[in-house]
């Protein structure tokens, strides 16, 4: 069959349009093999060629100056092809439209989801209209009425109705006998259920032309355009909670995936679109309490088998199966989550199902193509999940002759090991079925106009699969973390490596592409978790403890002559090494300065001190003081913590030679003690450098990775953007259309107290607390001044605060994040919870998920109502309904 592509495009001079796409002729979707277009008058470009294959034909336009690309188009097209016809096609080239969310996943195949149509039919001559318009909601459709008989004389009743086709396309199949003359007509959105039109098209009428004479038989003639709308203000609701916090009665002793479903429920009864969650991945490294931590992975892929709802698995033995019942209910009477017993009583459910099911499922077909998709991953996963146990330890670099990943041996190990075979194959039954039903649930949740939104960790665990499989991915000698924010003052220190951005680029980062696309299994949308590490991370030297010895990687750091040129001296011993004075020793240490002088420091000068070798690193302090946890060491501990910090500069790893301003530096002895013109020389040093010198840095080093990430999936995204943030953040987000996360006490702006709600983007987020804060109630009790401040000039009440956060208080909260106008407003579910007093907890602190200033903190809240009784709540989940369709959230 013959194709003709035509498009309008209007190119620089030595500039050529390309066509790629998914037939031959096109280079089967290789760039480097894209056929060359013919340029004619008018900006307009065409090409002819032969396709011998039926089915769909997917391709895009693309601009060459030579053999480089300087332009891509957006999306690309699509039509289907039938042998025995001919095909021309007049397109528009498509740039990325300024609403992209709409033809995300969440739209595409849920929000907005049509089904698809019969199998058009083309008759002798075909003019098809495409038309490209995701504004059309659930129960529209987009449709045609026209000056003519043949186009409904401009007749509601007689319109022509659109076909749905994939990628937010409509199709319509008009006889070219019929147009023997230019008929007048207009695009419009019908509504089924008004029975109206809701939308009609901006702009003058079209114009339908009828073919050129001499248009051949069994030809069909397309029109490709788009539907002229104005912004679509879509605003949606939705509730934010960890899988693990879930309760049914079905649950044992830990939300689990099957909850879902019921949560799902929930939503869609409250008229909420959206459940967002945390990371899901394996977190098994001791099998203890501190595993309960979402963000250390030790598979990026791999999900967390304590998560498996065992009730969608029942064992064949009955009597068995009964005694796991009963323990497990005992486990789900707890109000907080026993991770340990959980995980242990699920691994050994698993083990039994394994012994009885396991055989027939790995000879299943479903199963085969499971592991053949993701073999890559599965299989190293599976490896080091066995070598953990077997060598009692997650770090790799003890486990002898297999230290360093080598598929070949180790496959050579599994084929002679009976043990090592069917541990490992528990492990791909117990993966499979993960995947399984979380599918399920992805697609129970579609169906019922609701998405699930994921969360990807911005770090890697220290000993995880990608750490053993892939080492030269990451800078394993250094750790990432956070600088000072609102959580913490001494910063945070995750312990993850950094990433080393350099290799992966050499592939084009397909190790993130990978990641976002197993994520893309599950779902619709995604929030990445600390954004602004894509434009920089917090690294911090493995030698500390707290964060506050981290610098920004990549950067610039400042030269010697350039911090002498700033109207400071430099000096390494001074101001690069920790300052420790006599004179604010009692300060620090109280009552036991004398003891810590004599045990932990030596003179270097006259009233100045050095820290003894054995203590002179963070790590070294820690170890030297551990399972001394007395009020007094704990005392001297900290105290010699807070010495290292001492400094006003830090040396770079990478460039010995310069040097970051310490953050912070600012409430340090060192700086105390340096005079007046030396501490403004340093604060204009230090704000020049953290705010205005890395703008440009960092925004190109943000575009190197993300728009290749993003691009994809069809999920949309978001970016967790607090803390410090550079301005160049907000440019590459708006720019990406990347949806912020706002939160109305945590205010991005410098020197204010809260956000305001009316004044917000509307691609973001909007939260009232996240995982890492006090929901409302217990945040209300942290500091009364803040409240009251609060309760008088955000909620314009007067007089006193109360002293608790009563419903009513919460209801007007609530209330105010769903009127922003910020496209989502997800709250936790604690913080809806809060809006009745029936069903509010009795204990607001209990409440708190995590603490990001406890290094090792024990993840383990759980919801106090089961998700049956949540769906009971009639009189409450109508409140919720009405709140939604009020701020016009439906």
């Amino acid at each position: 069959m013959k194709i003709k592509l035509h498009v309008n495009y209007k190119t620089n001079w030595g500039q050529t349009l390309f066509v790629c796409g998914s037939v031959p002729p096109l280079g089967n979707n290789d760039e480097s093999n894209a056929l060359e277009m013919v340029y004619t008058p008018e900006s307009s470009w065409s090409v002819e060629f032969e396709c011998n294959e039926e089915g769909t034909v997917e391709y895009y336009y693309i601009v060459k100056e030579g053999n480089r690309i300087i332009h891509k188009e957006w999306g690309g097209h699509r039509f289907s092809v039938e042998k025995g016809k001919c095909y021309e096609v007049e397109d528009t080239w498509r740039n990325m439209p300024q609403q992209q969310f709409l033809y995300t996943s969440g739209f595409t195949d849920s929000f907005f989801k049509h089904e698809p149509p019969a199998k058009a039919k083309f008759g002798k001559k075909s003019l098809v209209l495409l038309v490209e318009c995701p504004y059309v909601k659930k129960d529209q459709s987009l449709i045609l009425v026209g000056a003519t008989k043949t186009l409904g004389e401009w007749k509601l009743e007689k319109a022509l109705h659109f076909t749905p086709q994939p990628n937010s396309f409509w199709q319509l199949v008009i006889n070219a006998a019929n147009i023997k003359q230019p008929q007048e007509y207009k695009l419009a959105i019908y509504d089924h259920r008004k029975k109206d039109i809701i939308h009609w098209e901006e702009g003058p009428n079209r114009m339908l032309q009828p073919l050129p004479a001499g248009f051949p038989d069994n030809s069909v003639h397309i029109e490709s355009f788009s539907y002229w709308h104005g912004w679509m203000n879509w605003k949606s609701a939705g509730v934010a909670i960890p899988v693990f916090s879930l309760r049914s009665e079905d649950s044992f002793g830990i939300g689990e995936f099957s909850d879902l479903k019921k949560m799902v429920d929930w939503a869609a009864a409250t008229s909420q679109n959206i459940i967002q969650i945390l990371p899901i991945n394996d977190t098994t490294n001791t099998h203890t309490w501190i595993d309960s931590y979402p963000y250390n992975a030790i598979s990026i892929y791999a999900l967390h088998p304590i998560y498996l709802g065992l009730k969608e698995f029942p064992l064949e033995n009955a009597e068995l199966y009964k005694e796991y019942l009963a323990k497990a209910k005992e486990l789900n009477k707890l109000s907080q989550i026993d991770y340990e017993k959980v995980y242990a009583l699920k691994q050994s459910y698993l083990i039994d199902l394994f012994e009885e099911s396991g055989s027939n499922v790995l000879k299943s077909k479903e199963y085969k193509d499971f592991y053949s998709q993701n073999e890559e991953w599965l299989f190293p996963y599976a490896c080091f999940s066995y070598l953990r146990d077997k060598y009692k330890t997650p770090d790799f670099k003890r486990w002898s002759t297999f230290s360093k990943y080598n598929k070949k041996a180790l496959q050579k190990s599994v084929d002679g090991n009976k043990d090592f075979k069917t541990a490992i194959e528990l492990l791909f039954f117990t993966q499979f079925l993960l995947h399984k039903q979380l599918l399920g649930v992805r697609q129970y949740a579609n169906a019922h106009g609701v998405i699930l939104k994921g969360d990807i960790p911005i770090g890697i665990s220290r000993n995880s699969v990608e750490a053993w499989t892939e080492p030269h991915l990451f800078n394993m000698d250094v750790q990432t973390g956070a600088p000072p924010d609102d959580f913490s003052f001494y910063g945070q220190n995750w312990g993850f490596p950094t990433y080393n951005w350099d290799e992966m680029a050499k592939d084009g980062y397909q190790w993130w592409v990978k990641r976002f696309r197993k994520m893309a299994d599950y779902f619709d949308a995604y929030r990445i978790d600390h954004i602004l590490g894509f434009f920089r991370i917090w690294e911090i030297p493995l030698s500390s403890v707290q964060g506050l010895l981290g610098y920004f990687s990549p950067a610039l750091p400042l030269t010697v002559g350039e911090i002498n040129s700033s109207g400071m001296y430099f000096s390494e011993e001074r101001m690069a090494s920790p300052f420790i004075h006599e004179n604010y020793l009692g300060e620090v240490f109280g009552e036991y300065a004398e003891e810590v002088k004599q045990k932990y420091l030596h003179t270097t000068g006259w009233q100045l001190f050095g820290l003894n070798e054995e203590c002179n690193t963070q790590v070294k302090i820690k170890s030297l003081f551990a399972g001394q946890e007395d009020v007094k060491n704990s005392h001297i501990r900290d105290g010699l913590y807070s010495l290292c910090n001492e400094v006003l500069f830090i040396k770079d790893k990478r460039e010995p030679d310069k040097y970051h301003p310490r953050i912070t530096a600012q409430f340090s002895y060192s700086y105390k003690f340096l005079s007046e013109g030396e501490k403004y020389a340093f604060n204009r040093l230090y704000d020049d450098f953290f705010y205005r010198r890395h703008t440009q840095f960092w925004h190109d080093q943000a575009m190197k990775k993300l728009p290749t990430l993003i691009s994809s999936t069809s999920m949309l995204v978001c970016g967790e953007d607090l803390g410090m943030v550079p301005d160049s953040v907000p440019w590459v987000m708006n720019k990406l259309q990347i949806l912020s996360l706002e939160i109305e006490r945590m205010p991005k702006e410098r020197n204010v107290l809260f956000n305001s709600l009316p004044s917000l983007p509307y691609l973001s987020v909007c939260t009232t607390s996240t995982h890492d804060m006090s929901p409302i109630r217990a945040w209300w009790h942290e500091n009364k001044e803040l409240t009251q401040t609060y309760y008088n000039q955000v909620l314009w009440k007067q007089g006193p605060a109360p002293d608790d956060c009563s419903s009513d208080l919460c209801w007007q909260i609530v209330s105010n994040h769903l009127n922003s106008p910020s496209m989502l407003a997800i709250l936790p579910l604690q913080d809806w919870l809060s809006i009745s007093d029936s069903l509010k907890y009795p204990n607001p602190e209990a409440e708190r998920i995590n603490i990001p200033a406890i290094a090792q903190h024990y993840w383990r809240y759980r919801m106090h109502i089961t998700l049956e009784e949540l769906l009971a709540a009639d009189d409450f989940n109508q409140e919720i309904r009405t709140m939604i369709k009020v701020a016009g959230r439906e």
